[in-house]
């Protein structure tokens, strides 16, 4: 038992220079075995690969068409008709419009590939400075304004130097993805090991005093223009100009690379679930060079001339009718977005120059436009107003029709299957149905680019949806730390067999990752924790590993609220994932009011390799361990098991309870439902902890008499002198 020696390893967070999006090292989870394409792992199972087709249908005034069922569309994987086994209709104004906890509910748990995917990619190299800043604005306005709470949001940006990068991945959070758009990920002073490596925070809560220091307000998440502003408009300067120092004959090439790279992140966008509308901000590239000229200018009628004339070895093929080469790069880079079922929706932020940023530059917006087009999306030319006309793409994908097939002979190579959705009798004549192009076979996940593998990861903390290739169990618990922020502790148990589970036996380290974030009431991510490592598989590793598992001990500074747990551990090597949530309620111990924590049963028994988290060489701050009995330190289980004739040991942890006996009782809710008293709780002492109201309580609890199965121990603590009661409760196992 060994992370109790020291409790927490919590450098204070800072930022780190964003790496770029091909190459990012985060090595996440894949999406989820029940729902989408990508299955836990490939290597030595066979599987059944559920495909999920999102089809939007709208009719001929662009209004989605409500009211259509499963009859109503025929789905063809290549030329052969699927049976859909599931159906699920999303209308995202009737869930606006039904009250009460089961509709919020209802948006919480909404599906990856039924939810709205929105990418907002900030096109550094070819736009002036002036440009970008002011396009930021329209950003912010549409992302505040505009979007459903159930729409995911990235920010990326791209530049030659360094390609694609995410600033903040897909996520609900309206705050981070402000301050990343405010940003476009510049940042000074950061540091590598305190990043968050699923993006998903830009700027954590708790380095709020840095934030301030660099100049960014979090109250609104605007830039101080005395400050960052500044920093911020050099920094886009730099890579301006270094775009322009290229000479005129290195223009295609460098647009074949652009090409290249966006293909190559389009291509890793296949691992997000659901249809991505990527809102391209950029002043395009010199049109000309992609489609040529126009017939009707001066040099055309030359070029005209020169032909009749029989001198066409002076005519420029290239300047006249656009490189061939470069329109086969850029058609590659579209046929990868329409693959990845991402439609580019441009918007032309030409007009936003202004001072020395508005010399004459060639036009791009023909460029924008046919790749808005070839993907099935629009070229906006104001660029000060998005929200109205991205209010039509709005309103189509309002309603969702999810249609799912099942394939059980797919080949785990990867290739690339197409689709086709026809519509069926109850779908108006003229309505235009839209849905996915195709899908990508499933891959061993070693095969997988990292960026496949980071977003893969983050679409499974931001939908939050279980999943058991590896059973996990978290428990989370509040305890007072000063005033303004607790302190809680994470317990994560990662049964080792799912672990191990296609895991080649010559191997002999067991790579593990282990990802833990939490977010508010209002979706917010507050805090994380991350942690790769390696174990021992040796015969006897492995045999350890296969009787227990991994135990991990994480930890967050919260403010009181209510929050959510989200907890995703991986097996980096094959891909094996599992992912839970519990929720956590923060109390405002500054109040002095009567808390108390959950049961923390006592292991005697470890079977666990004990991990504790670790983000550092540098120790910054730590807390003491607070799972102790009179100095003496133990080891909760996130999910007791008990067995039947053996009793085990609790401890109540309990604030401002007031003095004096304090009368505790418990009851067991069974697996039908049923509750009876738990008089086998017994045995329970008060003990000292010279912590002024603070209270911790040892019991006894038989479990002798129940039958295998789960239950639930409920507990209450009544402070006689004032009849003030708290209760709580854990899930625990009996076994025989």
């Amino acid at each position: 038992m060994n992370f109790p020696e020291v409790a927490r390893i919590r450098p204070s967070l800072r930022l780190l220079p964003l790496l770029p999006l091909l190459t990012l090292l985060a090595a996440p989870a894949p999406a989820q075995q029940s729902r989408g394409e990508q299955a836990g792992t490939f290597e030595g199972e066979s599987q059944v690969t559920a495909v999920e087709v999102p089809v939007n249908v709208v009719d001929r005034s662009g209004q989605p068409v409500r009211g259509l069922t499963a009859a109503d569309f025929e789905v063809y994987d290549g030329g052969d008709r699927q049976k859909i086994t599931s159906f699920e209709v999303i209308d995202l104004k009737s869930l606006d419009a039904a009250a009460g906890g089961a509709a919020a509910a209802r948006l919480e748990t909404l599906p990856s590939a039924a939810r709205r995917h929105f990418l907002m990619l900030f096109d550094l190299s070819f736009s002036t400075p002036t440009s970008i800043l002011k396009a930021r604005l329209a950003a912010r306005d549409f992302l505040l304004n505009a979007l459903h709470p159930t729409d995911l949001v990235a920010v990326a940006t791209y530049s030659f130097e360094n390609g694609p990068r995410l600033v903040v991945t897909f996520t609900p959070d309206r705050a981070q993805l402000a301050r990343a758009i405010d940003t476009l990920g510049y940042r000074r002073n950061t540091d590598a090991r305190t990043s968050d490596p699923l993006r998903f925070l830009v700027v954590p809560p708790s380095s709020e005093s840095q934030a301030a220091s660099q100049g960014i307000s979090l109250d609104d998440g605007g830039i101080n223009r005395e400050g960052t502003e500044q920093a911020l408009f050099e920094y886009l300067q730099t890579i301006s100009f270094g775009a322009e120092r290229s000479e005129r004959s290195y223009e295609i090439s460098r647009i074949s690379a652009y090409s290249r790279a966006l293909g190559e992140m389009a291509r890793a966008l296949n691992a997000v679930k659901g249809r991505k509308h990527v809102v391209f901000f950029s002043e395009g590239f010199d049109s000309r060079l992609l489609i040529g000229r126009e017939t009707t200018d001066l040099d055309a009628a030359d070029d005209n001339l020169l032909a009749q004339r029989g001198q066409t070895y002076f005519v420029d093929n290239d300047n006249r009718y656009g490189n061939t080469g470069l329109q086969g790069d850029v058609n590659r880079m579209l046929d990868e977005f329409r693959r990845a079922d991402c439609v580019l929706q441009a918007v032309d932020i030409g007009g936003l120059r202004a001072g020395a940023d508005a010399r004459a530059r060639p036009s791009g917006q023909e460029a924008l436009f046919y790749m808005a087009n070839e993907t099935g999306g629009e070229l906006f030319k104001d660029a000060n107003n998005l929200r109205q006309p991205l209010e039509r793409v709005i309103e189509r994908t309002s309603v969702t029709y999810l249609l799912t097939f099942e394939r059980s002979d797919l080949k785990l190579d990867g290739a690339y299957h197409r689709l086709k959705v026809k519509p069926g009798p109850g779908v108006p004549a003229g309505a235009r149905v839209t849905h996915r192009a195709g899908y990508y076979a499933p891959r061993p996940f070693k095969e997988l680019d990292p960026l496949e593998k980071s977003l893969l990861a983050s679409d499974g903390i931001a939908s939050a949806a279980p999943r058991r290739d590896i059973e996990l169990s978290v428990l989370a618990a509040p305890f007072r730390s000063n005033e303004k922020v607790s302190y809680v502790p994470v317990i994560i148990e990662a049964a080792g067999s799912g672990l191990l589970a296609g895991q080649d036996s010559k191997h002999k380290k067991l790579p593990v990752e282990i990802y833990g974030y939490v977010t508010n009431a209002q979706g917010e991510m507050r805090d994380f924790f991350s942690q790769r490592f390696e174990l021992d598989l040796s015969d006897r590793g492995r045999r350890e590993m296969k009787e227990g598992g991994i135990k991990y001990y994480g930890s967050f500074d919260l403010e009181p609220g209510e929050y959510q747990v989200r907890v995703l551990v991986r097996n980096a090597d094959t891909g094996r994932t599992g992912v839970q949530t519990v929720p956590v309620s923060v109390p405002a111990y500054n109040l002095a009011q009567p808390v108390l924590l959950p049961p923390f049963f006592m292991e005697d028994r470890q079977k666990w390799v004990l991990i504790r988290e670790q983000t550092g060489s540098e120790v910054q701050g730590s807390v003491v361990y607070p799972f102790t009995v009179s100095g003496e330190p133990y080891v909760p289980a996130a999910r007791p098991v008990l067995q039947g004739e053996k009793p085990a040991r609790l401890c109540l942890v309990a604030y401002n309870l007031g003095k004096g006996d304090l009368a505790v009782d418990g009851r067991i809710v069974a697996p039908d439902g049923q509750s009876f008293p738990a008089g086998r709780l017994s045995k329970v002492e008060r003990t000292a902890t010279g912590i002024k109201g603070l209270d911790k309580l040892t019991a006894t609890f038989d479990a002798k008499g129940l039958q295998a199965g789960r239950y639930v121990l409920r507990v209450e603590v009544t402070d006689p002198a004032t009849g003030d009661k708290k209760i709580n409760s854990l899930p625990f196992d009996v076994v025989h």
